[in-house]
């Protein structure tokens, strides 16, 4: 097979130009004066404390406001993250990762990273070409390698009192599962991690920084878009390649921006869930013993924990000048999406400030609102479930080890980077 035509050497320059047409503002870190008038999303503070940030916020001004990114907005209640997220006329989704840079108006509606930065009608269409993928009958086939995958992972740790549980266990899972499915090299997983933290953690970067990571990730996802025309197989890159929509082959930037959404989405969520679970039951014994003890348990637990830990907060930018929920909303503002803060409003959940782990009624919001709701719901739950019944059948007992030694992650995905763990 000859490579295909769409994708040459000159689809990055062209990339990169039309990307340079967009808003690059001035790089603002640092301490935080008042989480209500000047929040970011990027520092230490609020990835140790989101949960008491959100509920001062709650409390005394729900939708909070900043300069920094160029101008941001965060809504901390459930009925205003619900508002916005099904708000496809007011808001727009062509950028999801809130930061220094807005990409051009003219990337709507597909976006840079289909279907999740797509709007509609667009949206409807791109999201389609992937459901077959994710499907629960196509997860449970990968519940088994997973099973395997994460015993094997135990495995290694055999003889260990101290490990990294995140680092050693959780990470990998996702990199894994994200690999086999895309038909990328399995011991590619470090750079996988790599273009995760650049991604998602790198927002703060300046320009010139920014674009030489993402030409790295785009490079790679070009190598091996080429493998897969010239070795076709049965995985989700071949798929892409091969997909049509509205009579034609898929546009390159929507070909390699879907295989970008899949690698770093799929990886750093679970990742988190897994983490942070793990974090529960590490500095919470009595439902660790729980869940040991009855397995009929962990099924909601899982949920549970999806609610208490969710991971995600999206971003979403103004379309027009408008007033919302009593603030002014200026056009090209970022609103920052916090699903774990909604799904910590006391307004919409009983005891939403405590972990129940039989919890019965449990509409959480972990994998979003409305059309963008998480198309691998059902992959990350049998992940999060794998991981944890492994976990707890072969490693009953742990606690923490070092709290000071426990790192979570700034920007939109929250999770614990570092968790040391004494076992046996």
């Amino acid at each position: 097979m000859t490579v295909d035509d769409r994708f040459t050497d000159d689809f990055r320059e062209r990339q990169i130009e039309r990307e340079d047409l967009g808003t690059w503002n001035e790089i603002v870190t640092g301490p935080v004066s008042d989480w209500a008038t000047d929040f970011s999303h990027m520092e230490e503070e609020y990835a140790e404390n989101a949960h008491r940030i959100w509920d001062d916020l709650r409390a005394r001004c729900p939708i909070a406001h900043t300069e920094r990114f160029g101008g941001a907005w965060l809504p901390t209640r459930y009925e205003d993250v619900a508002a916005i997220a099904y708000d496809t006329e007011h808001f727009s989704s062509r950028a999801i990762i809130a930061g220094n840079y807005r990409p051009p108006l003219d990337l709507a509606p597909v976006g840079g990273e289909p279907p999740i930065s797509s709007d509609p009608p667009f949206h409807h269409d791109a999201r389609k070409l992937l459901l077959p993928a994710f499907t629960k009958t196509n997860v449970a086939r990968q519940a088994v390698t997973t099973e395997a995958f994460c015993h094997s992972l135990i495995d290694a740790l055999e003889g260990r009192e101290l490990v990294d549980a995140a680092t050693e266990y959780g990470m990998h899972i996702p990199i894994r599962v994200i690999a086999d499915m895309l038909g990328f090299p399995a011991e590619d997983g470090a750079r996988f991690k790599e273009f995760v933290e650049d991604a998602l953690e790198g927002i703060n970067q300046t320009l010139e920084e920014r674009e030489e990571r993402g030409d790295q990730l785009f490079d790679y996802l070009l190598a091996q878009i080429r493998d897969h025309l010239e070795n076709p197989r049965d995985d989700l890159t071949t798929h892409l390649i091969n997909a049509e929509l509205y009579g034609q082959k898929l546009e390159p930037q929507h070909v390699a921006g879907t295989m970008a959404l899949l690698l770093i989405a799929g990886i750093d969520t679970t990742w988190s869930a897994i983490g942070s679970s793990l974090w529960h039951l590490a500095t919470h014994p009595e439902d660790r013993r729980r869940l040991v003890e009855d397995r009929s348990l962990r099924a909601t637990a899982v949920e549970e924990f999806l609610r208490a830990y969710a991971p995600v907060t999206m971003a979403r930018l103004v379309k027009q000048d408008m007033t919302f929920g009593g603030v002014e909303m200026k056009a090209e503002d970022w609103v920052l999406l916090p699903f774990p803060a909604a799904n910590r409003d006391p307004e919409r959940f009983e005891d939403a400030d405590k972990v129940i782990i039989d919890r019965e009624v449990n509409r959480h919001a972990a994998f979003g609102l409305g059309i963008h709701r998480c198309v691998g719901s059902h992959l990350a739950r049998m992940e999060l479930r794998v991981a944890l019944d492994v976990w707890l059948d072969r490693v009953p007992e742990f606690t923490l080890a070092d709290p000071a030694g426990v790192r979570w992650s700034t920007g939109q995905i929250r999770g614990p980077r570092a968790l040391p763990l004494r076992i046996g």
